[in-house]
């Protein structure tokens, strides 16, 4: 018969993968568990890939992490990686950043940059590279080109969102639900669309 309490823990470890902002609320007593857990994958995630990770953050089990040498990710305190994500390095996470379920983001050669305090709902995709597409050879024989992606400070990826190689939102953005992201952002400009386009500035 099954310990009713590990059945709980089960189940909040999974609500956790997903829901993973409720770790800062855990009760004491959920609290001591759900540390133990976290800092035992961290420090086996930091031991298997080129992972550097801050203080305080939760990062789900269930999110793919690669970070071969010359790949390093970087993941600064209090962040969030949700259930069902993959990251690939080069990335550089700031601090207090969420990264919700089932985003991607690949670094490319050059990286992304994430600053501080970066909110990406679910299902984002932002890819730091791109093929080139000349007609002379299949796209899978193309060079492979990547100048990478950053996301200033305070900027909102609304669900669904996808970002090109080479883009630069500015700080305080915010860039609606099912967007495609091809060209910079200014700070504090709230965009939408396929292809993304300006709206307003934040008030």
């Amino acid at each position: 018969m099954t310990d009713p309490l590990l059945k709980y823990r089960e189940q909040h470890k999974h609500r956790l993968n997903y829901m993973p902002w409720l770790y800062w609320s855990l009760k004491p007593k959920n609290r001591v568990w759900a540390e133990a857990w976290q800092q035992e994958y961290q420090a086996y995630l930091m031991e298997m890939e080129t992972v550097e990770i801050g203080q305080n953050c939760f990062i789900s089990p269930l999110a793919h992490i690669f970070a071969e040498p010359g790949r390093k990710i970087v993941i600064g305190d209090n962040t969030f990686i949700a259930a069902d994500c993959t990251l690939h390095g080069p990335i550089e996470i700031g601090s207090e950043v969420a990264i919700n379920h089932h985003c991607i983001l690949d670094g490319g050669r050059v990286g992304i940059k994430l600053h501080d305090q970066v909110r990406i709902a679910a299902y984002c995709h932002l890819y730091a590279f791109d093929h080139g597409m000349a007609l002379s050879d299949p796209i899978y024989q193309q060079p492979v080109r990547s100048q990478g992606i950053e996301i200033g400070r305070d900027v909102w990826l609304g669900a669904h969102v996808g970002v090109k190689d080479g883009v630069k939102i500015g700080a305080h953005a915010v860039v609606g639900m099912n967007s495609m992201v091809t060209k910079d952002i200014a700070e504090q400009s709230i965009v939408a669309g396929n292809p993304a386009q300006f709206i307003r500035l934040r008030d």
